[in-house]
């Protein structure tokens, strides 16, 4: 057994019927609480245990949060009830450095995770992180580097979080494109650019992150972890001059039901959001790229003359008059989490603009 083994082992050893603890690599720890092989570790671990020293391996801290187990402390904030369904999980956001990821990152803190922020862009992340850690003032959040189009990047990903903190509690694959156009004009470029980020993606990130799921899960066997895909209302209705992303969308809905089914065998529960629009996020109001400026080049609303106008009409179309923002996902993400007896559901938070029937 390896690093990558043992940190989750660990936090599945230390469970405590909601989650594990942090687990910190510290390769050169020295009068470590228990000290045994890869072998004996099963057996020989006792709750409570906040060191461990394995033979031929390494060194490992334990702690309630990332502080304690950094620093042998038990200063973790505690909170029970409906309050508790992330607090102190580890947390893993794709695409999170801004826009609907930046969103949820940030009512993911407020309910008392600790969030890995995964981007392509690593620099904002990485700022992100250190705004949240500071605002909080304790460790409450890493930037991390993922192209989620990228297998060893991904892989890199997991990786890196494990030996961080030993495992991965709720992974959100949030990370999307899209690239508006008609059938008859749109490139095979655009289409498989689209394809591969929302739908082959998710498949990649769940691929590395539900290994480490079923380690967790292998000491006690009731250990309930979650992925969670961020989806569209464009993954439940046909979207007109936007068949990639649709279709991207839809797929990704087959393969949630599909890993929902196999790997309910770890507790690992499978769902996706389906949010509507969010108008204020640079998806829709970048001033170049925005899908605002998109439609109205691709004259996907007809008549329409400026992006107010375009904008005017999608708003005009959500019975709640409103755009759909994080912290609306994020309430869908935790009840997901929170509900042990869902999996493979597509949850729209739509306002109402589509209704499942």
């Amino acid at each position: 057994m390896n690093v990558l083994e043992i940190a989750p082992l660990l936090r599945g050893l230390s469970f405590d019927g909601e989650k594990g603890y942090i687990v910190v690599v510290e390769e050169n720890l020295e009068n470590a609480q228990l000290t045994c092989s890869a072998d004996e570790l099963t057996e020989k671990f006792a709750p409570g245990t906040r060191s461990v020293k394995i033979d031929g391996v390494g060194g490992f801290l334990l702690g309630e949060d990332y502080d304690d187990a950094e620093n042998g402390t038990a200063n973790a904030p505690k909170v029970t009830g409906r309050a508790a369904v992330v607090n102190n999980k580890v947390c893993v956001v794709t695409g999170g450095a801004q826009g609907f990821g930046e969103g949820i990152v940030r009512e993911l803190i407020k309910n008392g995770a600790l969030v890995f922020i995964a981007d392509m862009n690593v620099d904002g992340a990485k700022k992100l992180a250190v705004e949240l850690n500071e605002q909080e003032g304790r460790t409450v959040a890493f930037g991390v580097s993922v192209n989620v189009t990228d297998e060893d990047s991904v892989k890199k990903m997991v990786d890196t979080i494990v030996k961080t903190v030993g495992g991965i509690d709720l992974f959100i694959s949030n990370a999307g494109v899209l690239k508006a156009g008609s059938v008859k004009e749109l490139s095979l470029k655009d289409f498989a650019f689209v394809t591969d980020v929302n739908y082959v993606g998710f498949f990649l990130c769940t691929k590395y992150v539900s290994p480490v799921m079923e380690w967790m899960n292998q000491p006690h066997g009731n250990y309930f972890t979650d992925i969670v895909s961020i989806s569209s209302k464009s993954a439940l209705e046909g979207s007109n001059k936007n068949g990639a992303y649709a279709g991207s969308k839809f797929g990704s809905v087959g393969l949630v039901q599909s890993f929902a089914k196999e790997l309910v065998a770890d507790n690992t529960k499978v769902n996706t959001i389906c949010p509507g629009n969010f108008f204020d996020g640079p998806l829709w109001s970048d001033p170049e790229r925005g899908l605002f400026v998109q439609y109205l080049k691709t004259g996907k609303v007809p008549g329409a003359k400026t992006v107010g106008d375009v904008k005017a009409f999608y708003e005009a179309q959500v019975p709640m008059n409103r755009g759909c923002d994080g912290e609306d996902v994020t309430k869908a993400i935790l009840y997901s989490v929170e509900q042990k007896y869902e999996t493979g559901q597509a949850i729209p938070v739509t306002g109402g603009q589509v209704m499942l029937n």
